[in-house]
C-alpha cells in the first residue's frame, strides 16, 4: 500500500537494522519447532537487508514467560532454525539489554545477524515501556517492523520504539506490508462474489469483524461453536452445546442486518453431537433442530459440509477465520478438514486468518493451495474489524494519518 513506509522507501545501505520479527513458533515438549512458517515468512526482509550490506539485530518474543529468563522460552532453537534457513550462522545473545547483548551489538559486522533473547524476559516489553524502547533504539540506525502477529499490541519493541526513529529511519518489512495489503484489499475492493467463512468457539471474539464484514460480503457462512449462539437465537434446541446467552440479541441483530443487506447467511443444518468432550465419547449425527438434551454439537455434520461447499463454489474471494469444530480431535475434525479442502480447490482468492485456521490448513495439507495465510490471528481480525493497529499507525506516511 502506498501509505505505508516500506523498507524500500528508506535508505538502509550499510546500516545497522533493528528488525522486529514474530518468531513465536509452536514447539513440542522437547523444544523442537513443529512449524517454522513464521521464520520462513521473514526471510525476504532479512535477505533484502543483507543484500543492502546491513548488519541485523533480530528481536522477537516467544510464549509468555512470567519472571525473566526461563530456559523453555529461550529463542536459541529459533536462532538455530533461522541460521539453517539462511545458510548462515546467527549469533545468539544471552540477554536482551544486558552486558552480553550490548557487547555483541557493538561488535556486529556488516552481513552478520544477531538474535536477542526473548523480548518478554524484560518486564517492560508488554508495558510499552519507553525507557526499554530507548535501549532497543540505541542498538541500530534503522527500525524495521515485520512482526504482523503483534502489531495489534502496543509493546515497547512494536510501538514505543518508533518514537526514537524519524520517518526516514523506520519502515515496514515485506511480510507486514503483504498482510496489510491483503486485509485492505478484502475490505475495500474484493472481487465478487465475496464469501466470509467464520468459525471458532465464540461469537464475542468475532462480533466486531462480523459487523464490519456484513455490508461488504455477498455470503456469510457461520460454523464452529459460535454457530450455536445463532441457532439458539432462532429458537433451536441446542442441548448442551456452547452458547453465549448474553450475545443472543447481537446474533439476531446480525441475522436481521444480513437480511436487510441481501447477504445470504448460512448456518449448520446438522451437527456431530457427543455427550462429552472426549475422543472416546459416542457420537451421532443429528439435525441442528434435534440436538438431544445432554448432548453437544462438536463439529458440523455431512449435510452442512455439502451446503457450505455449494455456497463457496462460485466465490471469487474467500476470507476464512475459525475452524468448523474441535479439529484437534479426529472425531470432530472432518468439518474443518472438508472445508479446508473445498476452499483450497476453489478458483477464488483465498485469505486465511492466522491462529487456529492456519493450523487447520497446515494439518490437512492445504497450505500451498491458499493465496495467503496470515501470520497473525488477533491482528488479522482487528484489521478486518477496521481498527488501526498500534504497530502500524507510526509506519503510515505522515500526511495519511495526521
Amino acid at each position: 500500500m502506498q501509505d505505508i513506509i516500506s523498507i524500500k522507501d528508506i535508505d538502509i545501505t550499510n546500516k545497522k537494522v533493528f528488525l522486529r520479527c514474530d518468531f513465536n513458533v509452536p514447539m513440542d515438549e522437547f523444544g523442537n519447532i513443529t512449524d517454522d512458517r513464521r521464520i520462513r515468512s521473514a526471510l525476504p526482509t532479512i535477505k533484502y537487508c543483507l543484500d543492502q550490506g546491513c548488519s541485523i539485530v533480530v528481536a522477537s518474543h516467544f510464549g509468555r514467560p512470567k519472571n525473566g529468563f526461563e530456559e523453555k522460552y529461550s529463542l536459541k532453537p529459533v536462532a538455530k532454525r533461522l541460521g539453517f534457513a539462511l545458510g548462515l550462522d546467527v549469533i545468539m545473545a544471552n540477554d536482551v539489554i544486558g552486558a552480553d547483548a550490548k557487547d555483541k551489538v557493538a561488535k556486529l559486522k556488516k552481513g552478520e545477524i544477531l538474535m536477542l533473547e526473548n523480548l518478554r524476559f524484560e518486564k517492560g516489553e508488554t508495558k510499552n515501556d519507553e525507557a526499554l524502547a530507548k535501549e532497543f533504539a540505541s542498538y541500530a540506525d534503522v527500525y524495521i517492523n515485520d512482526a504482523f502477529g503483534v502489531c495489534h499490541r502496543a509493546h515497547s519493541s512494536v510501538e514505543a520504539i518508533t518514537k526514537f526513529f524519524s520517518e526516514e529511519q523506520r519502515a515496514a518489512g515485506f511480510l507486514l506490508q503483504k498482510e496489510i495489503d491483503f486485509a485492505e484489499k478484502l475490505i475495500k475492493k474484493p472481487t465478487r462474489p465475496f464469501v466470509a467463512v467464520v468459525g471458532g468457539s465464540k461469537v464475542s471474539g468475532k462480533l466486531q469483524a462480523l459487523t464490519n464484514l456484513l455490508p461488504r460480503v455477498d455470503k456469510l457462512i457461520i460454523g464452529g461453536g459460535m454457530a450455536f449462539t445463532f441457532l439458539k437465537a432462532l429458537g433451536e434446541n441446542i442441548g448442551n452445546s456452547i452458547v453465549e446467552e448474553e450475545l443472543i440479541p447481537e446474533a439476531l441483530n446480525i441475522l436481521k442486518r444480513g437480511k436487510e443487506l441481501g447477504v445470504k447467511i448460512y448456518l449448520p443444518v446438522d451437527v456431530v453431537a457427543a455427550q462429552s468432550f472426549s475422543p472416546d465419547s459416542a457420537v451421532k449425527f443429528v439435525t441442528s433442530q434435534e440436538i438431544p438434551s445432554g448432548w453437544m454439537g462438536l463439529d458440523i455434520g455431512p449435510a452442512s459440509i455439502r451446503l457450505f461447499q455449494e455456497a463457496i463454489i462460485d466465490a471469487q474471494t474467500i476470507w476464512w477465520n475459525g475452524p468448523m469444530g474441535v479439529f484437534e480431535m479426529d472425531k470432530f475434525s472432518k468439518g474443518s478438514m472438508k472445508m479446508s479442502h473445498s476452499i483450497a480447490e476453489t478458483h477464488a482468492t483465498t485469505v486465511v486468518g492466522g491462529g487456529d485456521t492456519a493450523d487447520v490448513v497446515a494439518r490437512f495439507g492445504d497450505a500451498d493451495e491458499m493465496t495467503f495465510i496470515s501470520t497473525g490471528g488477533g491482528a488479522s481480525l482487528e484489521l478486518i474489524e477496521g481498527k488501526e493497529l498500534p504497530g502500524v499507525k507510526p509506519l503510515r506516511k505522515k500526511d495519511e494519518w495526521l
